[in-house]
């Protein structure tokens, strides 16, 4: 929907885009810019950037950048009137003339939530009753205790079809809304008529029955979804929700909404809710754990504004080590410092907290490796080193390793660390370590010098979808744009220039939105464009914003216009010729 202009005017007036970042990225200031790391993209190296004066985000690194607005929009997968709606209740401000029986994203996910909530009190107050007795003899026979029960909203679905279906639509809740949650599902029958004729019948029933529940909470604490433990050794032993409109397995982690408050200076993962749980209930109240995957780069990127350092705390098993080198890759990226507890004795950290106490986890936590120490001795449990071949094939492998470290004191350190465990001199394997280095080097060095020989590619836009057929005018219509966003007012010198002049669509759009607003008086900033271009164009257009002069130049104006009106020329004859050429084939001349 149309938004008044004034109303969003006030709107970004009242959400500071410096504040309304920092929500999700720590932000420090340097001049006139804050600089952070990219929520969008991992990085190590802050490259994400918001300059307040302007009212603009950039990421030099993944390009991507806008207004206030855009950002809402970008962060919290939301449409541009939901993205509004945000920054509204945000601001306290009153949107409108709005008709509130619109439907809306942001309004079927509030729903959703609400549904959700009451869904978790459900199978919370299921554990006080005679049906949900099962349920309450396995949580606290796994040494939970109730005040731990209840801090985490644990409960049961009962046995039985419909059971949390009929108890939600008394609530007043739609059974559509129950699937759009994920709480029920649909089942199709073939019913046969008393004439012999077949009907098809469509009935819903409970997507959870018989299992513990473990409610699932974002870290602005909605209740997102479930996970839900059989009782009676059917598979799947865990089952979580469907993804849905506010579930994304891959975007939350269990109990963040909890440890996100811890003191301790770090996080763990663990592989599952029980361990998460038997954690926080002895005290480490720093513990999460994945949805019932592998760690993803989008979880590691959440994880990321939360903590500098991670502790992989899972299953001791040959799975339970596959699991930490996959996590392993994906967070460094971000930046994490990550270390891998090894537990002897115990198959996971709820049993190992149950068999030897808090005290020693906590040693245990102290002693827990550096992933790189981690990685080597993974390593070497391969291979026997009593065995020459078996030594040999170590050494290539760690040497493989180590030579993926970008700091030159790391390979060094590790160098001496792997040479210690097969018992060869550090400079050996340093000369191995090196010559894969300098391999490596080689093959990224001819990279970039092809990249760099398709000098064309260079000033095409980041998005492949926004492609420049003439570059030469490109150029020349992004330096236009760069200094109308500047000064709009410049547009008195660009009498005679059209949209049709401009090359690239996406740039000639622009170019028309600007004059056009500004022969309206209205405002001609990238962060009113979030209504009238998609995100991929924003950051384009931001982009262009930080590339050029950061001053009005008059002169390069009327190059960039030059530039343009000759390259339009140009088309235009090459259209003229080519048109006269198909108009006399038609006619059957210059056979």
């Amino acid at each position: 929907m149309a938004f008044p202009e004034a109303f969003l005017e006030e709107l970004v007036e009242k959400n500071p885009i410096d504040e309304v970042v920092g929500q999700y990225v720590h932000l420090t200031r340097k001049g006139n810019r804050h600089w952070g790391l990219c929520p969008f993209h991992n990085e190590k190296t802050a490259s994400f950037s918001v300059v307040p004066d302007l009212g603009l985000y950039y990421c030099f690194g993944c390009h991507k950048g806008g207004g206030v607005i855009n950002f809402v929009m970008e962060i919290e997968g939301l449409e541009y009137p939901d993205a509004v709606r945000n920054l509204a209740k945000r601001a306290g401000m009153q949107l409108p003339e709005e008709d509130q029986r619109q439907a809306s994203t942001l309004r079927r996910k509030e729903r959703l939530w609400e549904l959700c909530r009451d869904a978790a009190r459900y199978y919370h107050r299921m554990l006080k009753i005679p049906e949900g007795q099962p349920g309450l003899k396995y949580l606290l026979g796994r040494g939970l205790t109730q005040k731990t029960i209840t801090s985490f909203g644990l409960g049961f679905a009962p046995d039985g079809w419909d059971n949390l279906k009929k108890a939600m639509l008394t609530k007043g809740y739609t059974v559509e809304e129950l699937q759009d949650a994920g709480l029920v599902r649909t089942r199709k029958r073939q019913k046969q008529n008393p004439d012999g004729s077949l009907r098809e019948e469509v009935s819903t029933y409970d997507w959870f029955r018989n299992r513990v529940m473990f409610p699932i909470i974002d870290v602005r604490g909605n209740v997102i979804g479930f996970g839900g433990r059989v009782m009676d050794g059917s598979e799947p032993k865990y089952l979580n929700s469907p993804e849905s409109l506010i579930f994304n397995k891959r975007k939350n982690l269990f109990a963040l909404d909890k440890a996100k408050k811890t003191k301790m200076g770090m996080l763990v993962l663990t592989e599952g809710y029980m361990d998460t749980i038997s954690m926080h209930q002895y005290g480490f109240d720093c513990a999460v754990a994945s949805l019932g995957t592998a760690l993803t780069s989008e979880q590691a990127g959440i994880l990321a504004k939360y903590t500098r350092q991670m502790v992989l705390c899972y299953d001791g098993d040959q799975a339970g080590q596959n699991a930490a080198k996959r996590a392993i890759g994906v967070l460094e990226p971000t930046g994490i410092s990550v270390r891998v507890l090894r537990m002897e004795g115990a198959k996971d950290p709820d049993e190992f907290l149950k068999k030897f106490g808090p005290e020693r986890f906590q040693q245990l936590l102290g002693a827990s490796e550096d992933q790189a120490i981690y990685q080597l001795e993974t390593i070497r449990r391969k291979h026997d080193l009593t065995v020459d071949d078996e030594k040999v094939a170590f050494l290539k492998e760690a040497a493989e390793f180590i030579s993926t470290m970008s700091n030159q004191v790391e390979r060094e350190v590790y160098c001496g660390r792997a040479a210690e465990i097969a018992g060869v001199k550090r400079d050996t394997l340093m000369v191995l370590v090196e010559q894969n280095r300098k391999a490596k080097v080689r093959t990224a060095k001819k990279k970039e010098e092809r990249k760099i020989l398709r000098p064309a590619d260079q000033v095409q836009p980041a998005d492949s979808s926004i492609k420049y057929e003439n570059v030469r005018s490109a150029m020349a219509e992004e330096g236009i744009i760069s200094q109308l966003l500047l000064e709009p007012g410049l547009l008195t010198q660009t009498e005679g220039l059209k949209e049709e002049d401009f090359s690239s669509p996406l740039l000639g759009r622009v170019y028309g939105w600007i004059r056009n607003r500004w022969q309206q008086g209205l405002s001609t900033g990238v962060s009113a464009m979030a209504g009238d271009f998609q995100p991929r164009e924003l950051s384009h257009i931001t982009r262009i914003s930080q590339k050029y002069e950061t001053v009005v130049n008059e002169k390069a104006l009327g190059d960039y216009i030059t530039v343009v009106r000759k390259e339009a020329s140009k088309r235009g004859n090459k259209d003229l010729m080519a048109a006269l050429e198909r108009n006399l084939g038609k006619k059957g001349y210059g056979g």
